[in-house]
């Protein structure tokens, strides 16, 4: 369990918001040779930075069918700031055994991110499938929606009576610390009170918790509550315990809410022990707020631009000592930034077209210095197409143009901002990566940039590479002390700095320290926009229309058996 003292409710983390995943095949190939094939699906998720594959859950079979719509659900946890690699395998069950090499007809596979089903319209996403050489294995359809119960958020109030005295001087400063059960039967701690002095029949504030941190969306998991005594040596005193479920609470105030705080120790040396006092819920409401997915399935666009450092200080891009290196072996730096932010943003971005800038170089054919200077060389249109046209573009740049100076970012946050004022309506949202080596030249300008474009629908990521010192790009990162220029202060906090180094693997897995730096910068993305939103009342959205039509899903878990008809039957794992 962790410890108290280890807890921060600002970082603390909170399960993911839950996605429930509907599968349906068209078109599937035919195996069995008096009948139709009996067909099902098993879906195998990928570890973060791993290649490794690993058996999530499978469909029921259907039996005798070439188009099933499988009833059975896959509910995988979705983190926006993680790239969530799924693959889906297709099998004609010939046996009742869960072991699938025995099943020896393989009808294809699918493989995609959780965030291109989220993210495609309607949040549907039909593929084909492959993996046979030489046939045609029809296509696996996926519609995905959130579980309501993930943007609930509880408001609660308690108070305490008659709590054990622990001061020698005076009454217990007691404080409550929540926990949420996990299914390995360990406790993650998920909330705390404040501390109230002297006192020992204490009423606490009211508190606000997502429903998701305190039970993970099963409303009978139980929460555990201990009661502590407050030591400012942060040795607190355990004054006891009890236990509840979300289900109890949201019941409200009743009699089934007064807790009785127990102390096993106590319990157990004294005969005549109660309790250690009493803990009452006063009050409790829940209310449903928009989630980021609610946006993005409403269509809202991400729209992700790069910008790069062409600062001398990179090093001559021929040389191995360099930044910009272009190893034939491995990516550089930058190349492993950029492409490991923009695989994850760019399933959220339906043209996949993304504006690609470079900055502090000397551009050919006269020489001139430019702080924002198209990588395609085409100032109309600078978009690249896809990650992969990104890095092409970046690559062809250091072979073009002269790397010089200064270190300026803010030409770059106005050219975005400039794009992000024509788009308020909560259409979309720009996500700017800026990629340097060095210490910013034109800080009061950049701050002033920072201030104007945050009151805009967009956030900026500045990923720091090589050993310099950044400290003062620390400046820039609102998380303690919100950036301010001329007087005015940041509307919103929307910038996220860190540096690379903080996230290689010792190893030299290039996959894991790419997967552990987009996890840390894209983690306060979706709360950006969320900010954002909310500062302008906008509301998500309707889901949009899937693109063609839907296939019809069943509502009934079997079917009465005929040579035609298709049936389901269960294949335990």
């Amino acid at each position: 369990m962790a410890a108290i003292r280890d807890f921060d409710p600002l970082n603390s983390t909170v399960p993911a918001t839950k996605i429930e995943i509907t599968v349906s095949c068209r078109n599937l190939l035919d195996m069995d040779t008096f009948s139709k094939s009996d067909p099902v699906v098993v879906l195998f998720v990928q570890g973060l930075g791993t290649k490794e594959w690993r058996e999530f859950g499978r469909t029921e079979v259907i039996d005798n069918t070439l188009n099933p719509d499988f009833v059975r659900k896959f509910v995988l946890d979705f983190f926006f700031e993680e790239k969530q690699n799924l693959r889906f395998d297709v099998y004609n069950v010939d046996t009742r055994s869960s072991n699938l090499s025995k099943h020896k007809d393989f009808l294809g596979q699918m493989f995609c991110t959780l965030g291109e089903i989220i993210g495609s319209t309607g949040s549907r996403l039909e593929r084909s499938l492959s993996g046979i050489p030489g046939k045609k294995c029809g296509t696996i359809v996926f519609s995905a929606e959130e579980l309501s119960n993930c943007r609930d958020i509880a408001t609660m109030q308690l108070c305490a009576n008659k709590l054990d005295k622990k001061d020698f001087f005076g009454k217990s400063d007691p404080f409550l610390v929540f926990y949420r059960s996990n299914e390995d039967g360990t406790f993650t701690i998920c909330h705390k009170t404040e501390v109230i002095k002297n006192n020992l029949n204490p009423v606490w504030q009211p508190f606000t918790i997502p429903v998701r941190a305190l039970c993970n969306g099963d409303y009978d998991r139980t929460v555990k509550v201990d009661v502590y005594d407050w030591d400012r040596d942060g040795s607190h005193d355990f004054i006891g315990e009890f236990t509840t479920s979300y289900r109890e609470v949201s019941r409200g105030q009743s009699q089934f809410n007064v807790y009785e705080v127990l102390n096993p120790k106590k319990k157990g040396k004294k005969k005549k022990y109660v309790n250690s006092g009493t803990v009452t819920l006063l009050s409790f409401k829940v209310e449903s707020e928009c989630t980021f997915v609610d946006f993005i399935r409403g269509g809202t666009q991400l729209n992700f631009t790069v910008a790069i450092d062409f600062t001398a200080s990179n090093g001559n891009p021929s040389q191995p000592t360099s930044l910009h290196y272009m190893s034939p072996y491995q990516m550089n730096a930058y190349a492993m930034a950029l492409k490991a932010v923009g695989e994850i943003i760019q399933d959220y971005d339906s043209d996949k077209h993304f504006p690609a800038y470079g900055f502090g170089a000397k551009l050919p054919p006269d020489g001139k210095i430019s702080h924002a200077f198209p990588l395609n060389s085409t100032t109309e249109t600078p978009n690249c197409v896809g990650i992969e046209g990104v890095l092409e573009a970046y690559f062809q740049s250091l072979r073009t143009v002269q790397l010089y100076g200064p270190t300026n970012f803010a030409p770059v946050v106005n050219q975005v901002a400039r794009c992000a004022a024509e788009v308020t309506d909560g259409s979309q949202y720009f996500v700017l990566l800026m990629i340097t080596d060095g210490v910013i030249s034109d800080m009061a300008q950049t701050k002033e940039a920072v201030v104007n474009a945050a009151s805009l629908p967009m956030s900026i990521i500045i990923v720091g590479v090589g050993p310099a010192e950044f400290d003062a790009m620390e400046e820039l990162d609102g998380d303690e002390v919100r950036v301010s220029s001329r007087g005015r202060n940041a509307e919103r906090d929307i910038v996220q700095f860190v540096p690379f180094r903080d996230y290689i693997d010792r190893s030299g897995n290039q996959v894991l320290s790419m997967a552990r730096l987009a996890k840390d910068v894209l983690a306060e993305i979706p709360d950006q926009l969320l900010s954002f939103m909310k500062s302008r009342g906008i509301e998500p959205r309707p889901p949009l229309p899937a693109c063609s039509d839907s296939p019809s899903m069943s509502t009934t878990t079997t079917t009465t058996s005929t040579n035609s008809a298709p049936q389901e039957r269960s294949m335990h794992a």
